[in-house]
């Protein structure tokens, strides 16, 4: 069997998924080692640069204006709030600055033109830039490559035959099209998705069969656990346990091997123990400070003190793209 693979059938993740959780995270945590250091995890920072009246009907989010959530809006922030921002991400540890902006699609225009300039100064203080601003076409994926964008986010969520239950405004294609152009663009894919939307198993396998599926893997794919906002249809979620977080984790690690598996949303409900083990399932990335767009995230200190604890270390930025220059020397 190959080591990496985009040919994983339903019954294959199944059956991973399935496996009696110790010898799954057994078998989660010999693959990372294989091709990831243990000790080394990606920290990454998340600021909404644009927050709220979002035209979507994505029934997790609080940022739709379909929905009466209770959070402050805000236009485009100024530049220099971003470069604070970001030197303070970069002073915490960081080393890949995420900016979001409650968008639809990207509309050219004055904008769009302060995103790129966000993009290239963030750029300069040797940070990985990384955005996630809705849909995009292929001239402006191309100047975002242009400006110094290393990473773009754009997750599918679900399964493609979940999908639909959880967003109406926006087709699987969609998401699938505007990946497409992040790639030919020579942007790195950071594309994952979330657990406990009311989703079966069968569409979280379904997920890792398209992120799996795609030719080379996402670079880094985030796993969300859902925080249910009241005023969104799913506000009454109830949450899932830390058995199927670990279990998803280990999973999208055996599957796609050289990813980078980021706890996302939600991490704020797991326990440090249950972190421990999605760590040692093979999960090497998380976001660092008390906010993700809108939602609460573990204090900075005390993810430090985790790390700490545990002997994690921070991984230096541009990492990736320093190992594909070294193995093409070799």
């Amino acid at each position: 069997m190959k080591d990496v693979r985009h040919n994983w059938t339903e019954k294959e993740i199944l059956d991973i998924y399935n496996m009696p959780v110790l010898e799954l995270v057994h078998e989660a945590a010999t693959t990372h080692r294989k091709f990831h250091n243990p000790s080394e995890v990606q920290v990454s920072s998340l600021l909404s640069i644009k927050t709220g009246s979002c035209s979507e009907d994505c029934a997790y989010c609080p940022q739709s204006a379909r929905y009466a959530t209770g959070i402050e809006r805000h236009s485009l922030l100024p530049l220099e709030k971003v470069i604070e921002s970001a030197k303070n991400a970069k002073k915490s540890g960081v080393t890949r600055f995420c900016m979001g902006a409650a968008w639809r699609e990207v509309k050219d225009g004055p904008d769009f033109e302060k995103v790129l300039e966000m993009v290239r100064a963030v750029n300069d203080l040797g940070m990985e830039v990384c955005c996630t601003l809705g849909m995009l076409t292929e001239d402006q994926a191309k100047k975002l490559k242009e400006a110094g964008l290393y990473a773009y986010n754009h997750n599918v969520d679900t399964s493609r035959e979940y999908y639909e239950k959880i967003i109406t405004t926006r087709t699987y294609d969609d998401r699938i099209n505007t990946l497409k152009k992040v790639r030919d663009a020579g942007i790195t894919v950071c594309c994952g998705g979330i657990i406990g939307m009311g989703e079966s198993i069968k569409d979280r396998v379904g997920m890792l069969i398209t992120l799996s599926s795609f030719n080379p893997h996402p670079e880094s794919v985030p796993i969300n656990l859902l925080i249910p906002v009241k005023g969104t249809p799913l506000g009454d979620s109830k949450p899932v346990s830390v058995w199927e977080m670990v279990r998803m984790v280990a999973t999208t690690r055996i599957v796609m091997p050289k990813s980078v598996v980021r706890l996302s949303a939600g991490r704020v409900n797991l326990s440090r123990e249950g972190q421990a083990l999605c760590f040692l399932a093979g999960a090497n990335s998380i976001f660092l400070g008390d906010k993700l767009l809108t939602q609460p995230n573990p204090e900075a200190n005390e993810d430090l003190e985790m790390f700490n604890i545990l002997g994690l270390k921070p991984r230096e930025a541009f990492k990736r793209i320093e190992e594909r220059l070294q193995s093409t020397i070799e």
